[in-house]
């Protein structure tokens, strides 16, 4: 949820947030305050966010690792169409050794939120351009020595469906677009007609985005994202797209007031925790 709060809101105001404004805001959810400094320790911990202190209060921003997440989701999320396909194949094979066996666990994680299929033991395969993704993966896990990488055609004996439904169960990801659907296009329904008759407070308008955001992002832990020709005829991922775009615009201006509110308030507190501290200065006292 911290991370939906961050590529949904934070980033785009200043990429930075005060821990209070952000305890504020998930106790919509029913978090708790200690909840949400666990979670936020997990995440300094991990490389997404660094601080930054302000007087006694904390302030929080995501990491040029975490910016550059948070841009590559937002791509994928907000994608209304699929991608044209070039007609050629991203092979990463590795052979990384034993003793590095937690970096194996990482990669794979890392595959597959990126969009890359397994096509066997070690070898990974995609039809979208993830090179900018797999070498940046190189150097931060530091593996060159172990892994190769191809940009090449496919030339059979098989059809490229075969590929595809080695790596990927396409029926699956259909039936999660179609769960999506079925809950969503109701509850959209339901709550234009609450906002014509002025029976949503903005305070639930940010609830119900944030996790309209947080369930639709899920899907790029499972859909690699295929391009057009590559795509089944009966495909759901296009529709439940469009109803996600239609919803989320719906909620938008509603809930950002309220994020704007509580956000507000906490750059009020730094800038009078600023004041406070520049007329302490000695100098200052002095004159």
């Amino acid at each position: 949820m911290i991370f939906t709060l961050y590529g949904d809101y934070i980033r785009h105001y200043g990429n930075e947030i005060w821990i209070g404004s952000l305890i504020r805001l998930l106790k919509e959810f029913g978090h708790n305050e200690q909840s949400i400094r666990a979670a936020m320790s997990r995440m300094y911990k991990q490389g997404w966010v660094d601080s930054r202190k302000s007087g006694n209060k904390s302030y929080y921003y995501l990491t040029k690792r975490g910016m550059e997440r948070m841009e590559e989701a937002a791509k994928r999320i907000f994608k209304l169409s699929p991608e044209k396909w070039d007609g050629k194949w991203r092979m990463l094979i590795y052979s990384i050794p034993e003793e590095k066996r937690n970096i194996r666990d990482e990669i794979r994680k890392e595959l597959v939120w990126s969009g890359f299929g397994n096509l066997s033991n070690s070898t990974w395969i995609s039809p979208n351009d993830l090179t900018k993704q797999v070498y940046s993966l190189v150097d931060k896990y530091g593996i060159q020595e172990y892994v190769h990488y191809f940009i090449s055609n496919y030339d059979g004996p098989h059809q490229n469906e075969r590929l595809l439904n080695a790596c990927w169960d396409i029926s699956e990801i259909n039936e999660h677009y179609s769960d999506f659907i079925r809950r969503y296009q109701n509850q959209y329904e339901k709550d234009a007609i609450k906002l014509k008759n002025n029976e949503m407070t903005e305070a639930e308008c940010f609830v119900e985005r944030t996790r309209l955001v947080h369930e639709y992002r899920k899907f790029l832990f499972i859909d690699p994202g295929l391009p057009e020709e590559l795509l089944p005829e009966k495909w759901l991922g296009n529709e439940a797209a469009s109803l996600f775009s239609d919803y989320y615009r719906l909620l938008a201006k509603p809930s950002g007031t309220f994020f704007e509110s509580v956000f507000q308030k906490g750059n009020e507190l730094d800038r009078k925790d600023k004041e406070y501290n520049m007329y302490q200065h000695p100098l200052m006292i002095e004159g």
